[in-house]
């Protein structure tokens, strides 16, 4: 049986594929092979990735950078291939449960920084069990990746249940399906089909704020 991230793969490889190598993405500065690159180094280069998560950290931040662009460099069908296939047998990242946990998200969130980056773009529609997989992702990590909202932030799906990105006032509340409050949150904000309600300053803070991981 399919898993959602396998699933999430497959399509993010098929997305990047169709766009081309310097198709523009949602990530800022970013064409789809620098996009490819991203996704493949944070797979099968643990000895780099950590400046993924410790940017802050210079040598960590400069061994990251110099290893994006070897494989940025590489032709971009061995990137999209890399993708499809998934990580070495010995990465962590192998065993399908450590794959489904972090990578479900990781993929949607890139497939829609290449799709909603086209003009043509269009809202793909989810199946309920998958968009309660997302919700569960902004549940857990709502505190997290609003820690940066300058205003507090609540995070409301149609049918009434919220998860409080960000204690404070005032408070700006944002209301969507699972998928476009997940983008939101993790700073997408321009793309997001969502309603935001609140203070016309506060709404304009948070919309432009550095929100995410």
């Amino acid at each position: 049986m399919s898993t959602h991230a396998k699933r999430e793969r497959l399509l993010l490889a098929d997305l990047l594929e169709a766009a081309g190598p310097q198709a523009p993405t949602l990530c800022d500065g970013w064409k789809s092979r620098d996009l490819a690159a991203h996704v493949v180094v944070r797979e099968r280069r643990a000895d780099a990735a950590g400046g993924l998560f410790l940017g802050n950290v210079k040598p960590l931040k400069a061994r990251l950078e110099r290893v994006q662009a070897e494989f940025t460099a590489k032709p971009y069908e061995e990137l999209i291939q890399l993708i499809r296939t998934g990580p070495p047998r010995f990465s962590p990242m192998s065993l399908k449960q450590i794959d489904e946990a972090a990578n479900t998200v990781e993929f949607f969130v890139h497939a829609e920084d290449v799709r909603r980056a086209q003009p043509d773009w269009s809202r793909r529609e989810l199946n309920p069990v998958f968009a309660d997989v997302l919700w569960s992702n902004v549940e857990k990590t709502a505190r997290l990746v609003g820690r940066r909202s300058p205003v507090g932030l609540v995070l409301r799906r149609p049918d009434g249940r919220t998860a409080v990105a960000r204690k404070g006032t005032p408070v700006v509340t944002v209301t969507g399906e699972p998928a476009e409050l997940l983008l939101f949150a993790y700073g997408r904000q321009a793309a997001a089909d969502v309603q935001v309600e609140g203070d016309k300053e506060a709404v304009e803070r948070v919309t432009t704020a550095e929100l995410g991981m």
